[in-house]
């Protein structure tokens, strides 16, 4: 098992480009990592440490290819309570569910056992071009968390 498991939702692919660069990063400091793009709950281990790493998708959505991930959180309730997790989140200010996706994943993963390392990251991507920028300073912060 990793010692972080990135989990990625995304539509166009800016979530992904952030959980890689933070997986060298992880690497970088000796933390071996694994990244998930859009996985089915089955693959993802129930315990360990988890980095949700999700865009938004229409009126604050969890992305297509997170959705069944979400679904069976729901659906099965899972015992989570040996997960600890941070979340990040890309989204545009400009929608009133903005970084919505996270936000329901962080709600979800919480109400299930798992406990959050840290403060949940939003970032706007009409203010940040470029999002890895304000992930990897986040990022930094958080490994020293864990």
């Amino acid at each position: 098992m990793a010692d972080i498991t990135f989990i990625t939702g995304s539509t166009l692919g800016s979530a992904e480009y952030v959980a890689e660069d933070l997986a060298e990063i992880s690497e970088e400091n000796g933390l071996s990592a694994e990244v998930l793009h859009g996985p089915e709950y089955t693959e993802v281990t129930p315990q360990g440490i988890w980095l949700l790493v999700s865009s938004t998708h229409g009126a604050g959505e969890i992305p297509d290819n997170l959705l069944a991930f979400s679904e069976t959180l729901a659906a099965e309730k899972p015992d989570l309570s040996e997960v600890r997790y941070g979340a990040i989140g890309l989204g545009n200010h400009e929608y009133d569910l903005f970084c919505g996706a996270i936000r329901t994943l962080d709600q979800q993963l919480a109400a299930l056992g798992a406990k959050r390392i840290g403060d949940r990251l939003e970032i706007d991507v009409l203010v940040h071009d470029v999002p890895e920028d304000p992930a990897t300073e986040w990022f930094r912060q958080w490994i020293t968390l864990i």
